[in-house]
């Protein structure tokens, strides 16, 4: 019997240290493939199809729209487990490409000059490593440009089933020709080990030339902090204020745009109060972080996201929705017309939001 109890004693031992062991070798192996961006990184930007329009020039209208796509596959039939839900990844690949087929077709069908698109895979097992920015710039006649902010080679959540390897980021697609990006790393609220296999958020800056002026016009396409509590948002929202401000004083023209992951004013609280604080709870964008003649673009009735608890039925009573897309412009910017496409969240989380704006004639 006892000898028995110590066999027992050992082999238990044994199992202990052999998953201490693996666990860590799998987080030296994921701290070391850990993808650590510089501050600052010039991207490359490719050429589509024919050649770009010129411009932009002092007033004369043209348009921006801002999507986050959710890697195509958070459709109407989707949940998501942080959000509350289960999923993880639709049960195949059709939702993915049917998705990006709509998502596809509504860019072709609704004209934009400029498209600022968040949660866009290349190569991820959520999305079936299908790789959506070679689907959605196959057609395209322009350049685009693309930055990594979540490239994790495994992400060991949720049990058993896990995200697994994650390639993706922003895509900024642009019709104007001579264009200039940059990757600007924000800060990041994560501390090691959750660090290694997390996102690492960025500014996407696209850099043009303005037709007969010694300005530019600086574009933003940002995804700030979602599931955080520690002002990890805040932080990034900070640092996004200081990077466009300091773009305006040197005589440029501004316009940031994105998931801001935090509602804008002027909403309605009671279609938009908050239904299920124990889940994604959305910041809110204050008048006050502004200043002065700068100004916040976006609808303030149709929601420009859902909270992925469940499927999306189109219960409007009970669905938590969003307003967190949207824009932000300098005073030289001049807004014509917003418009949010109510879609049913068909394809994506998320409706995408269109602004018509022009640069002002600065003396």
């Amino acid at each position: 019997m006892k000898k028995i109890t110590k066999r027992a004693v050992v082999c238990t031992a044994v199992v202990i240290g052999l998953v201490i062991l693996f666990t860590l070798v799998f987080l030296g192996i994921l701290t070391i493939a850990e993808f650590r961006p510089a501050e600052i990184e010039k991207l490359e930007t490719v050429k589509h199809g024919a050649a770009q329009q010129a411009g932009p020039a002092v007033n004369v209208p043209f348009s921006v729209l801002t999507w986050n796509i959710g890697y195509a596959s958070l459709d109407e039939s989707q949940d998501f487990f942080m959000d509350g839900g289960k999923g993880v990844r639709p049960s195949s690949d059709e939702n993915v490409r049917r998705n990006l087929s709509g998502i596809r077709d509504f860019l072709s069908e609704n004209h934009f000059d400029i498209a600022l698109i968040q949660e866009i895979d290349i190569a991820s097992k959520r999305s079936y490593y299908v790789n959506q920015r070679d689907y959605l710039t196959e057609n395209f006649s322009g350049s685009s440009s693309f930055a990594y902010n979540f490239n994790s080679m495994f992400v060991p959540i949720p049990f058993p089933e896990f995200i697994g390897k994650v390639e993706s980021g922003l895509l900024t697609l642009n019709r104007f020709k001579n264009i200039e990006a940059f990757r600007m790393s924000l800060p990041n609220p994560f501390s090691w080990p959750v660090r290694a296999v997390n996102l690492k958020r960025c500014l996407l800056i696209s850099r043009l030339p303005v037709e007969n002026s010694e300005a530019e016009l600086v574009v933003v396409n940002l995804h700030l902090e979602a599931y955080d509590s520690s002002g990890g948002r805040e932080a990034q929202t900070k640092a996004m204020l200081d990077f466009m401000y300091s773009e305006y004083a040197k005589g440029n023209y501004v316009i940031v745009g994105g998931d801001f992951n935090q509602n804008f004013p002027g909403i309605d609280p009671q279609r938009f109060a908050l239904k299920h604080s124990d889940y994604f709870t959305a910041g809110t964008l204050n008048p006050s972080l502004l200043e002065p003649l700068w100004q916040y673009a976006s609808g303030t009735q149709i929601p420009t996201c859902r909270l992925l608890n469940e499927p999306y039925s189109g219960d409007l009573e009970n669905t938590q929705f969003y307003i967190i897309d949207g824009f932000i412009l300098s005073p030289n910017v001049e807004l014509s017309n917003v418009t949010t496409f109510d879609l049913g969240f068909k394809y994506s989380d998320h409706n995408p939001v269109k602004i018509d704006v022009l640069l002002k004639y600065v003396d």
